[in-house]
């Protein structure tokens, strides 16, 4: 949680301008809420106008128009926008939901961009895009592919892909279906003797790509370095003893994604 922060995109040194993604994500319906009092709704709009266009030019399908105007709220009132935003999306789309959030933030924005990701992901199962005023007011083309780039994987996109796998060449992958996990697990600062440690667990969701990934997360008994939903037992009054866990559904996942099961897992711990 402490470095939340950093996920915010940030102007970088590598040229990502006027380049193409291997395959582009769709975003037919979005919206933006302005949560900077310093940003003036035209200031907004143009900066919207430019990360559609941008989107566009790295090779997304970008509807260039938002469902409804940009919409400012106070940060304080974070939770009231976001589901007021969400509702009158919903009503506009008769029914059909909105694909993405753009989110102006001030620069210096304390629990907000938590506060945003949590509701988005946990109440309103949307996709979200944080971007800092001081970015909406010095717009660079730089950044604005970087964004870019960020969005178009969290709508299902891929950015890149190795050559060798394109090739069918990388040793323990090319040859049968691959499934790839990676899994760690994130212990409480010292000090802190009752929060859970945090297991997060990704695996890939292509091949012969292995590009595309999902993720799953779950809390666990503090400082517990097993993980302990990877495998899980239980008793089902109907159906008697179950299996399941984080590695079933990311294997099942897998199944749907490519339609074949994985003949090999290689797991990074």
């Amino acid at each position: 949680a402490g470095k939340e922060k950093e996920c915010l995109p940030q102007v970088g040194q590598w040229n990502m301008v006027n380049k193409k993604v291997i395959n582009g994500g769709k975003v037919s319906h979005w919206a933006c809420i302005n949560f900077s009092r310093s940003v003036q709704e035209t200031t907004a709009r143009g900066f919207c106008q430019e990360l559609a266009q941008m989107c566009q030019i790295s090779g997304m399908e970008f509807n260039s128009e938002p469902v409804l105007p940009i919409y400012s709220a106070r940060p304080d009132q974070v939770a009231k926008a976001l589901k007021h935003v969400y509702n009158v999306a919903l009503h506009k789309l008769k029914g059909k939901e909105l694909e993405l959030l753009l989110a102006i933030l001030p620069d210096n924005n304390g629990a907000l961009y938590g506060d945003i990701k949590r509701i988005c992901e946990t109440d309103l199962g949307l996709i979200s895009q944080c971007c800092l005023t001081k970015h909406v007011f010095k717009i660079s083309k730089q950044y604005l592919a970087n964004v870019s780039l960020k969005i178009n994987v969290k709508m299902g996109g891929r950015n890149t892909v190795l050559v060798d796998a394109l090739s069918w060449r990388i040793p323990l992958v090319s040859d049968i279906p691959t499934i790839i996990f990676g899994a760690d697990v994130t212990h409480p600062e010292t000090g802190e003797d009752s929060s859970p440690s945090i297991a997060a667990v990704v695996a890939s969701q292509d091949w012969p790509e292995v590009t595309k990934y999902a993720g799953l997360v779950c809390a666990q008994a503090h400082r517990q370095e097993l993980i302990q939903d990877l495998y899980k037992t239980w008793h089902d009054p109907q159906r008697g003893t179950v299996t399941g866990g984080m590695v079933r559904e990311l294997l099942i996942s897998f199944r749907k994604a490519t339609g074949q099961k994985p003949q090999r897992i290689i797991f990074y711990r």
